[in-house]
């Protein structure tokens, strides 16, 4: 199916659906340019397994009130003599993390692991960087109280299980990696899992099925092409209804 589709019905939006309108139409123009970004899972052990840093945003700056992974725009200093933007990325992950937080991490060790771009009717666009190291030697967080004036090490299933009550707010790129990191129970496990395979990139296209319900969809489901959530077939999507968020994987492998 082809056309771009109003739903038949109007659900409530999930309060952590950051996209913009559905529909090819709705991105046709390409939207705004994306802004280059880069983000660093940083992981170590707890008692009870694998534990992500998780930064809280403050309300009055880009998907404010939300917790997320350190990170932030790539600056033009962050690039090398010859323009290398893996560098970059690098780098500016590292570098966020310094200011948000007062930590000090070698981009060296960093795992690519995925690449996120949002759909052109987002109002604002990051193309997104997503790396991943062991954090296991940090032993002080300092939050800059600007940007950022909260942090907390959580197991990425308690995060989800958190996100699902309500109690915080995560938005999909981050929720979609929150589940990949809960396959593994140790943050070696997690690192190496990561490192197995190619970077992912996600070209996010966002639809409506027949009920109104918005659908994030990505390279591997059968409604892609064609901006179709109602196409039937292998799934790689997640579902943004009202009362939670669902992601279904049959056309993709996750380790």
């Amino acid at each position: 199916m082809t056309d771009d589709r109003s739903a038949a019905q109007t659900p409530t939006k999930h309060r952590n659906d950051t996209y913009g309108e559905v529909g090819r139409a709705a991105s046709a123009d390409g939207g705004p340019e994306p802004i280059p970004a880069a983000t660093v899972v940083l992981l170590r052990d707890g008692d009870a397994g694998a534990e992500v840093l998780m930064l809280h945003k403050t309300s009055k700056i880009s998907f404010g009130g939300m917790w997320v992974f350190p990170g932030g725009r790539i600056d033009a200093a962050d690039y090398d003599a010859e323009g290398d933007v893996d560098t970059a990325a690098r780098r500016a992950a590292a570098r966020e993390s310094k200011e948000e937080a007062s930590i000090d991490i070698s981009p060296d060790d960093f795992v690519w692991f995925a690449h996120w771009t949002p759909p052109g009717s987002s109002p604002k666009r990051f193309a997104t960087w997503f790396f991943a190291t062991g954090a296991a030697h940090l032993d002080r967080i300092a939050v800059d109280g600007g940007e950022i004036d909260d942090h907390r090490w959580i197991r990425p299933r308690d995060a989800l299980a958190r996100q699902a009550e309500g109690e915080i707010d995560l938005a999909p790129p981050t929720w979609v990696t929150l589940y990949q990191l809960a396959r593994q129970e140790r943050a070696a496990d997690v690192l190496s899992a990561l490192a197995s395979q190619p970077p992912r990139y996600y070209e996010t296209r966002v639809a409506a099925r027949g009920d109104g319900v918005r659908v994030a969809l990505w390279e591997g489901d059968a409604g892609y092409a064609d901006w179709d959530a109602d196409a039937a077939g292998p799934r790689h999507r997640l579902t943004m209804a009202a009362q939670g968020f669902e992601f279904s994987h049959d056309g993709v492998d996750y380790p």
